[in-house]
């Protein structure tokens, strides 16, 4: 008897860290000491040492259930960009600059060539979040998940100075609500979606001509990582306010989060072009409109407050870095929560 026997391949295991050693290289930073392969990843602080009062800000995610029409469809390349976009999206929302990620995959049976796949995809999400991945964790556990699925995880730090860190403290009523586009469902939902949706290859694979692709394309977008619009932002001089990534919950839990007490949004449904995959999950699960609302993000990933002074310019740095920015809503005065009209 021994541990191959047992269920967990070590050589399987070594020939994964091979495999993924060039996909981590390519979100190197200068900050980085070390390679990969140690037992914790080191990043040194000359990152924030000119920065006046740094505080270090964390995030950690998951992926969901979403990770099953991955199964279904044996592509595991984009579900790395999801982990790394739940958490990056979220330190953004506070102001922060990412500097550093850690992955977690958990397996029931591990496929080298199918953990490369997952990693690709989260260096390609650190990429475009300027993270460095410095380290992560395999995971086979033979008996505890089945041999052909798995989990994924995420860890994020970054880092602001603390008199620019975003909080909604300074929020002020007709500051104005723009909301930067989705790129589709993202990584919160999917539990709804697996209900409303007939989850075989077959139905997944089929081209739906209100969509322009077949359902799984649609429903496996990558979640947009939205840390390149902050910095333009923030480059272009502009203080957000306020800022909430839509995320599970979607408008009624998550905007209220980035508001001050005594102030109120105000977003109007009809200030933007609702994605088709939306009406799609509404119409075939006989969803309720304010149901939909209060589950996904509708089309808008990200919503963030600004001095209406500085609204045009704002939409101007969003659109600078490829994104679609909408003026969706307003503040006002009253309890704190979200209005949709």
């Amino acid at each position: 008897m021994d541990y191959k026997s047992a269920g967990v391949d070590l050589q399987a295991g070594y020939k994964a860290v091979d495999l993924i050693k060039e996909h981590v290289k390519t979100t190197m930073r200068p900050e980085v000491l070390g390679g990969i392969g140690g037992f914790s990843g080191a990043f040194s602080a000359e990152a924030f040492k000119k920065m006046e009062h740094p505080v270090l800000l964390s995030s950690t995610d998951g992926v969901g259930t979403k990770l099953k029409l991955a199964f279904l469809m044996d592509k595991h390349d984009t579900v790395g960009i999801d982990v790394v976009a739940m958490c990056v999206n979220d330190l953004i929302c506070a102001g922060a600059e990412p500097l550093f990620f850690l992955d977690y995959v958990a397996c029931g049976k591990l496929v080298p060539e199918k953990v490369a796949d997952i990693v690709k995809g989260v260096a390609k999400g650190c990429e475009l979040s300027g993270s460095a991945l410095v380290g992560g964790e395999t995971a086979e556990m033979p008996g505890f998940y089945p041999v052909d699925e798995y989990d994924l995880a995420g860890f994020s730090v970054g880092v602001v100075d603390k008199d620019q860190m975003i909080d909604g403290r300074d929020l002020k009523e007709r500051d104005v609500l723009i909301g930067v586009a989705s790129t589709g469902v993202h990584s919160n939902g999917f539990s709804l979606v697996r209900k409303v949706f007939d989850m075989t290859k077959e139905n997944l694979e089929t081209y739906r001509e209100e969509l322009g692709m077949t359902l799984g394309e649609a429903l496996l977008k990558p979640t947009r990582i939205y840390v390149p619009a902050m910095k333009a932002i923030k480059d272009a001089g502009i203080r957000v306010k306020a800022c909430s990534h839509i995320t599970g919950g979607g408008f009624y839990e998550n905007v209220p989060r980035m508001l001050c007490e005594g102030k109120r949004a105000i977003i109007r449904k009809d200030s933007y072009t609702v994605p088709p995959i939306f009406k799609l999950i509404e119409k075939e699960g006989h969803v309720e409109n304010d149901s939909m609302y209060n589950t996904f993000n509708m089309g808008i990933g990200l919503v963030m407050a600004v001095d209406p002074e500085d609204a045009d310019r704002t939409m101007a740095a969003i659109r600078s870095t490829g994104d679609k920015p909408y003026v969706i809503g307003w503040v006002v005065s009253g309890e704190q929560g979200v209005e949709l009209w």
